[in-house]
């Protein structure tokens, strides 16, 4: 595994999930998470999950390209949020908000995964 394209793919992973989830929880769908949110938390919420699909991308996938690694986000991102959402709607009941936040982070995470996996093939070439 290259490290510094598995850092550098990540932390730029990290910073369009976090400008991702500021469009649209912060502009676009408001109403759906308080505004009185930990910006730190959610920072390191972003950082942790670019950094899994890196490490998913650089070490088992070798995703270097856009479209696959958009792709790769989609379904990634797609299932993951699927589980997340049944955990957190387990107690109180599946609503139209869990349709919305399947198709944010769904889409957010296709775009983090053509990003990373732009990024790894930008920062992995040999120099």
């Amino acid at each position: 595994m290259n490290t510094k394209s598995f850092l550098l793919s990540g932390i730029l992973g990290a910073i369009v999930y976090f400008l991702l989830g500021w469009l649209f929880y912060g502009v676009l769908f408001t109403e759906l998470h308080a505004s009185e949110s930990c910006m730190w938390m959610i920072a390191l919420g972003c950082l942790f999950m670019a950094l899994l699909i890196s490490l998913i991308y650089n070490r088992w996938a070798s995703i270097t390209t856009f479209s696959t690694g958009f792709k790769a986000g989609f379904a990634i991102g797609f299932l993951y949020t699927l589980s997340m959402n049944f955990f957190m709607y387990s107690s109180k009941g599946i609503d139209t908000d869990f349709f919305i936040l399947l198709a944010i982070e769904t889409i957010s995470l296709a775009i983090v995964g053509g990003v990373v996996g732009y990024a790894n093939g930008l920062f992995g070439k040999k120099s």
